[in-house]
């Protein structure tokens, strides 16, 4: 009895700290999402892509869901890369995936533009864009990520990018669906029911 005890303390505490770290996917259901008017637009936010030169226009993703991932070439959840890529491909008539890379989480995307365009492409095959790298948290906070983690900017949701390959769906509108933690794949049914509707 004692020795069950232990487990079940055991694996509690290992979903408590998965959770802490990683930290919890967070969906808003998207009747509601579709009701709430953003107090700042997405679609103002400027990013550039990779090169650090060419801008990414995001006004002119209007009319399809884009699935921002903040990436990294030297993570444990670096083989999400390859989902992410058949994710894009299975959905391109309706979904745009935006990889931006970050080197703030154990200093595990330490490469400069080239480095990382070579090795995402030769590695994971990867054709979605990727911006330049940014930062996801902290004081220098790029404007995007303040309106993906902001409810005040984006109307919807207050989060926090805890790690690497955390992911944000936005609506065909501009609009915060929702918030997935690294361990959710790329292809998992969570994300791709929400890409669906």
């Amino acid at each position: 009895m004692r020795h069950i005890k232990r487990k079940l303390l055991a694996s509690g505490l290992v979903a408590v700290l998965t959770s802490c770290f990683f930290g919890k996917s967070k969906t808003i259901e998207a009747n509601n999402a579709t009701q709430i008017t953003p107090p700042s637009s997405l679609y103002g936010v400027k990013l550039l892509a990779l090169d650090g030169k060419t801008n990414i226009d995001l006004s002119s993703l209007k009319g399809k869901k884009i699935l921002f991932v903040n990436t990294a070439s030297e993570c444990g959840f670096t083989p999400q890369y390859e989902d992410l890529q058949k994710l894009q491909e299975k959905y391109k008539e309706k979904l745009v995936i935006i990889g931006t890379p970050c080197n703030q989480f154990g200093g595990q995307e330490p490469g400069e533009a080239t480095e990382i365009q070579t090795f995402c492409q030769k590695n994971y095959g990867v054709t979605f864009t990727l911006s330049e790298k940014l930062d996801v948290k902290g004081s220098n906070q790029h404007p995007l990520y303040q309106w993906l983690t902001q409810k005040s900017k984006n109307g919807v949701l207050d989060s926090e990018v805890k790690w690497n390959f955390n992911k944000f769906l936005v609506n065909e509108n501009g609009q915060l669906l929702a918030y997935f933690a690294s361990t959710t794949s790329p292809m998992s049914s969570d994300i791709t029911t929400l890409i669906e509707k």
